[in-house]
Formats: structure tokens, sequence, C-alpha cells
């Protein structure tokens, strides 16, 4: 069996992290797979986990009272998953189902908070990754809601 700690470190979310935070994160990991059309999570439920797609589609999904539940980003191989296992209240905020069988890295959370806990080092270059994985799942909301009330768009200038 193939260790995760070459696969962890050579994926460009941690790329840069010392090889101790190499040794704390892959004491965290394990390897997972999810059916077709199963939920990893849904909206609400506790946020435990931090994922690292190996293969597969996961479609992100915001939902809306009148409307259902609506894609707003596809995560394939290589993306990463999840944000919420960091921040209290430490529930889900968005739905996140398989579009085909995915194969990931589950990173326990828990584990994560507590080594960040205790190296605020770590913690601080963890933060400040997945600081960035939030800011475009935010900027694709964004996009999403503009499409969802079919905001025209404007000229400089008008």
């Amino acid at each position: 069996m193939q260790s995760l700690a070459p696969i962890l470190a050579n994926h460009p979310f941690f790329k840069g992290f010392e090889p101790r935070y190499m040794q704390l994160i892959t004491g965290c990991a394990s390897n997972v797979r999810f059916p077709a059309g199963s939920y990893i999570f849904r909206e609400g439920e506790p946020a435990s986990t931090f994922y690292i797609i190996r293969r597969g589609k996961v479609a992100l999904e915001a939902v809306a009272a009148q409307q259902g539940s609506r894609v707003i980003q596809t995560i394939e191989d290589g993306d990463v998953l999840g944000w919420s296992w960091l921040f209290p209240p430490y529930r889900w905020h968005f739905n996140a189902r398989t579009i085909e069988e995915t194969r990931a890295i589950a990173l326990d959370g828990v584990c994560l908070r507590e080594k960040g806990e205790a190296d605020h080092d770590f913690g601080y270059e963890l933060v400040k990754r997945v600081a960035l994985i939030m800011m475009e799942r935010l900027q694709a909301t964004r996009l999403q809601a503009l499409d969802i009330y079919n905001v025209p768009s404007t000229e400089a200038g008008v």
C-alpha cells in the first residue's frame, strides 16, 4: 500500500509546507471512496473533514428555499473540498454530491485543528491556505447569484 505522505506533499495545496508539518498532516489522513450520486456531506451537518479529491467529480451545491439545490461549483481531480471544519460552529455551508465515483484523501479536521492549536505557525499556514479556498468558493457563489437574479452586465462609462 502506497503511503499518503508523497501524494499529499506533491499536492498544490500542500506545496511548500515544511516536512515536519507534512508529518502532522499525514497523521490525520486516510483514503476514502464515494459511489456516484452519494452525498459526501450536507448543509447543516457537523463538519469534521477536509478532502483532497484524487479522482472523480463532486457537485458543490447551495440550497435556495424556492429553487432547491443549485450547483455552484464542480470539484474535480486535484481539487480540495471543505473548509467548514476549521471555523465554528463546524457545520457544512453547502451540499457536496458525487457526480461520479470519487476517491479522495480525507483529512480529519479535528486532528488538524488540534495540531494547529499546538503549533500556531502550522495553524496559521493552514488557515491562510484554506482562506484562499473560501475566497474562490465565495466568488463562485457570487457569480451564481448574478445568474440566478439575471443581473444584466453593464459596460464601463454607461
